[in-house]
């Protein structure tokens, strides 16, 4: 019986009720319309087998549509609509049983009394009212129609009134007994799922808040870490560095050096000259000392320029944007990345080629980071190419080249060599933080990815183009709005 009840009540119950206190009002109108058609159903058969026609058409009013009603509620999900037509049978139905069987003093008197409870248990405060408005006007017009004594058909048997009096009586009770039981259950499960509800919901909070926590502390260990790697591909960078400045400050050095010892035989002849006091001679001297101290102060800014680069590169970022010639940062970054490949490995030798557009001028950039961009892309195009020397082809002369040029408002680098090659299969990856082509050992995975965050947020892009056996060409734009 219960199953068939609950199974009933599932039927006419609709999908997607909101919240858990619809839920609970929902349940509540349709167990009350299931129970008071239950209720109609009995009493019709039993008034039509006693033959109390009055009892008979009364339930002929309410049963169908408490049914309606039910129907309603499934399709449509209001309340409002569905309790007023429940409620309009019901008033309809009691009210044609009191006019027809006593008025004031009928049996159904009770029923009717009970209507606006029904009422305001299955709407709201509004329909509650006017049901106890309807209520009162019809008993107040049974009233004046006892009181007039209005000749009314009187359909009900005079000896069953105290009979059904009673059992009517008993049959109220037991109905609102039924409908309390349902309001009081539907309000105890909807409360229980509240407060589980509302248990799960602080559960999950205090989860939520526990993993918050967990990956707070792996993000600060995460950027911990991501710093010290940076900084570890950054020294190491400089690393590669040193044996190509060491070269390259040689150099100025070895002017320097040649130049003073130069000066320092001419003062000499000169005080010669001067105990001579051949003047002519002297002075054709001091201006080929001045011309040697020239040189001496060029290399010597020279040296004094590589240096300040290389403190520059090891320094902490400052993120500033500076005027800077893309041409000579180019060839700076080049040559030193080629001679410190010369320093580990003698044998070394590679063509360099440069094609660099004179008419680019100047552009805002911050020199530091593009300049670590192209010294990690020379690297790996010397890489590739020694990689692909040590392989002992024959005739293989090893190339790589560097060109500039501006194209649609940008300032494209070009960074080509005829390496190895990137093989297809992984040149989508090589801008993935930590994967690298290179053996354990000779790569952080780090440089392009680098590189690529560098570019971007310079406003520029960095492809790639590769063939294997043939060759690999970087290609960087940047934005010239700031060219100058």
């Amino acid at each position: 019986m219960k199953r068939t009840f609950n199974s009933i009540a599932k039927y006419f119950f609709p999908s997607n009720i909101g919240s858990l206190e619809e839920q609970r009002k929902a349940a509540l109108l349709i167990n009350f319309l299931i129970v008071l058609t239950t209720f109609s159903f009995i009493y019709l058969i039993l008034c039509y087998f006693t033959n109390i026609i009055v009892g008979v058409w009364t339930n002929l009013i309410m049963l169908p549509s408490c049914i309606i009603a039910l129907f309603v509620f499934k399709f449509t999900k209001s309340f409002i609509r569905s309790s007023n037509i429940a409620v309009l049978g019901l008033t309809i139905g009691i009210a044609e049983g009191v006019l027809f069987s006593g008025n004031s003093q009928s049996p159904a008197i009770p029923w009717l009394i009970a209507v606006p409870s029904f009422a305001f248990l299955l709407g709201n405060k509004k329909v509650g009212i006017l049901w106890t408005v309807a209520v009162t006007v019809i008993i107040l017009l049974s009233g004046l129609v006892s009181i007039f004594k209005i000749p009314i058909p009187y359909l009900f048997p005079s000896y069953l009134r105290n009979y059904i009096l009673t059992f009517t009586l008993i049959a109220v009770t037991i109905f609102l007994g039924i409908i309390m039981t349902i309001y009081e259950n539907t309000r105890t499960t909807m409360t229980n799922a509240l407060i589980a509800e509302k248990n799960k919901s602080e559960n999950l909070l205090l989860e939520t808040q526990i993993v918050n926590q967990k990956i707070e502390a792996m993000l600060a260990e995460l950027k911990s870490t991501q710093a010290q790697l940076i900084q570890q591909e950054k020294m190491a960078s400089l690393g590669e560095l040193t044996a190509g400045i060491a070269h390259e400050i040689q150099n100025p050095l070895n002017f320097v050096n040649n130049f003073s010892e130069v000066n320092k035989e001419m003062i000499a002849e000169m005080k010669e000259e001067i105990d001579h006091g051949n003047y002519e001679e002297v002075k054709l001297l001091a201006n080929n000392i001045e011309d040697n101290e020239e040189k001496i102060n060029h290399h010597g800014k020279r040296a004094d320029a590589i240096v300040k680069g290389m403190l520059q590169h090891s320094r902490k970022n400052s993120g500033q944007k500076e005027l800077t010639d893309i041409n000579a940062l180019a060839d700076e970054y080049l040559r030193l990345s080629y001679h410190g490949l010369r320093a580990k490995d003698k044998s070394f030798n590679a063509t360099i080629e440069t094609d660099f557009d004179n008419s680019i001028g100047r552009i805002n950039i911050v020199a530091q980071d593009i300049g670590r961009v192209l010294l990690n892309l020379f690297n790996n195009a010397f890489y590739a190419v020694n990689e692909q020397k040590n392989r002992n082809l024959i005739s293989y002369q090893p190339i790589v080249s560097v060109s500039t040029k501006t194209i649609n408002n940008k300032v494209e680098i070009k960074i080509q060599d005829n390496g190895n090659g990137i093989p297809q299969t992984v040149i989508d990856k090589i801008f993935q933080p930590f994967f690298t082509t290179k053996p354990t050992g000779e790569g952080t995975g780090l440089g392009l990815s680098l590189s690529y965050d560098i570019i971007k947020a310079h406003g520029g892009e960095i492809k790639v183009k590769s063939k294997e056996e043939e060759g690999t060409e970087f290609i960087i734009q940047l934005p010239v709005n700031n060219l100058s």
